[in-house]
């Protein structure tokens, strides 16, 4: 008798299929999209198409580009959901692998070290082959390596299909960024941005929201299973999705023109030194001697850190005070959700009231964009104001939802911040600069989001929730005056800095970007 199919070679099964639909989707007529094999459009020379270009991303149907910018949030809220989805499981996982507390919150450091990396590939895989190839491949690898998790045996298999599932999971959050630039205007970087940064954070805050009431009911090894199904979700949605690398453009339309592309030499680098240089050298540089770049990581560093550990601190601390079950610890991350939606709020509204209209006049200095920064002035003080909140009333003789309110004030001010230190970074620099200190940022907050979990699970096995919080808070205090200092001496220390030399010169011969598109990469 033939052995039927298990559900995981049905899932494969399926998302092979879903591939092979791609192209039918791609041409989708409500999408209005249409395909670019016009022989008769002009070849471009440049890293961007004339903006009276049908095949620019931004003269697309806002339908097509609601589409796109739909899959690549979904793509990052997914990823997000699947490093927190994964808390819910720690205590199972220590009975059953027999592990400590600090050892089995391994496995959720060890996928945030695996997105560390991404930042640094990324850019390079995206040169060569556009962004849709590697959103699709990525997320394909990081489900099977979800797979592999949920079926692991012991706890070094378990770990290791955690970090690659992060490693490969990691490039769709950093695609995010280029995708939203390529089809959104660069007037409104602090809007898009700010439903940009939401999807990493409602991902992450659903993560044990619904694992919370699945994992009671099943076992832990369902974190791993629903999780896949949230990424292969994603994934169907996504096939159909166009190509908006303008690059990537080009070199299509001229390839199906018969014709050469003419393209400049990519900003990330040719060459494994070249490349090399653009994402780990100058990076390092950058961290070291950059104020700009200096500053902004250790906000962004403290910022991440302090935020990830609240998904292991906050189960041990209403648990521990509060007796609450699973299912209740899950439902106190509504917080994260309701923070998540007042920092996209007020990151909106700042930007409506404060973003300048009009075009930039060619004054003989660099463009203002210091006004990108009033969010993470608002969400700095926000971050240290929680802090202490939480350290000082995550305590039986207070009802816990003080603290839980409390955190929704910290991922407010956290995701505030990001909003505004992120968006001002993105025009901070030329393009070859500006992707190093985007990297640099994103490489250093990264590492402290996998670090500060494994140390500070340790302290409140110890120790109080006051201390452990209340040193953090200090932390913030320190860093609070960061996004004023930029505000009042950012557009100098931009004027000063090597890495825009020659800069001033070519806005001077052309329109400021901060009206045209982004520097990023």
């Amino acid at each position: 008798m033939r052995k039927s199919s298990s559900p995981c070679s049905k899932l494969l099964e399926a998302c092979v299929f879903a591939l092979l639909l791609g192209r039918n989707l791609y041409l989708q007529p409500w999408l209005g999209v249409k395909q670019l094999d016009d022989p008769s459009l002009p070849i471009t020379n440049g890293h961007h198409l004339p903006a009276n270009d049908a095949d620019n991303p931004m003269n697309w149907p806002m339908l097509r580009r609601l589409y796109v910018s739909l899959v690549a949030w979904l793509f990052t809220a997914v990823v997000g959901f699947g490093l927190t989805s994964y808390t819910v499981a720690i205590p199972e996982i220590m009975v059953e692998f027999n592990i400590s507390m600090p050892v089995a919150t391994l496995g959720f450091s060890l996928y945030i070290f695996g997105i560390f990396f991404a930042p640094i590939h990324t850019p390079h895989w995206s040169e060569r082959f556009g962004r849709k190839p590697v959103y699709l491949v990525s997320l394909f690898l990081c489900m099977l390596f979800t797979l592999g998790a949920s079926r692991s045996r012991t706890w070094s298999a378990l770990a290791a299909t955690r970090f690659f599932a992060g490693l490969f999971g990691g490039p769709c959050l950093v695609l995010i960024e280029g995708t939203f630039a390529d089809v959104w205007s660069a007037c409104a970087t602090n809007t898009y941005y700010s439903f940009l940064a939401a999807a990493a954070n409602v991902g992450a805050g659903l993560g044990p929201i619904v694992l919370g009431f699945v994992v009671p009911v099943t076992s832990w090894r369902w974190t791993q299973y629903v999780s896949l199904m949230a990424m292969f979700a994603a994934f169907l949605f996504g096939v159909g999705m166009p190509e908006t690398y303008p690059r990537q453009i080009v070199r299509t339309r001229a390839k199906r023109a018969g014709q050469p592309d003419n393209l400049p030499k990519a900003e990330s680098g040719v060459t494994l030194a070249e490349m090399a240089k653009v994402t780990i050298i100058d990076p390092l540089i950058m961290l070291v001697s950059e104020p700009i770049v200096i500053m902004s990581s250790l906000l962004l560093g403290a910022n991440f850190g302090f935020l990830f550990q609240w998904f292991i601190t906050v189960p041990v601390a209403l648990g521990s005070n509060y007796g609450f079950t699973i299912q209740r610890v899950g439902l106190a991350f509504t917080s994260a959700l309701a923070g998540t939606v007042l920092a996209l709020t007020t990151s909106v509204l700042l930007d409506m009231v404060f973003r300048p209209r009009g075009n930039n006049k060619k004054t003989g200095v660099l463009p203002n964009i210091e006004y990108r920064l009033y969010p993470a002035m608002i969400g700095a003080p926000l971050m240290m104001a929680a802090l202490f909140w939480v350290g000082n009333t995550a305590k039986p003789s207070v009802h816990y939802i003080v603290p839980i309110v409390g955190t929704a004030v910290y991922v407010w001010g956290s995701m505030s911040a990001l909003i505004g230190i992120i968006a001002y970074l993105f025009d901070a620099y030329p393009p070859k600069a500006t992707l190093a200190a985007l990297t640099a940022a994103a490489c250093f907050r990264i590492a402290l989001a996998g670090i500060i979990p494994l140390v500070v699970i340790q302290s409140f096995m110890r120790a109080t929730p006051m201390w452990a919080l209340g040193a953090f808070g200090f932390v913030v205090l320190a860093l609070i005056p960061v996004p004023f200092v930029m505000l009042f001496f950012g557009q100098s220390m931009r004027q000063r800095s090597r890495y825009n030399v020659g800069l001033l010169d070519q806005m001077m011969q052309t329109q400021s970007p901060e009206m045209e598109t982004h520097t990023a990469a």
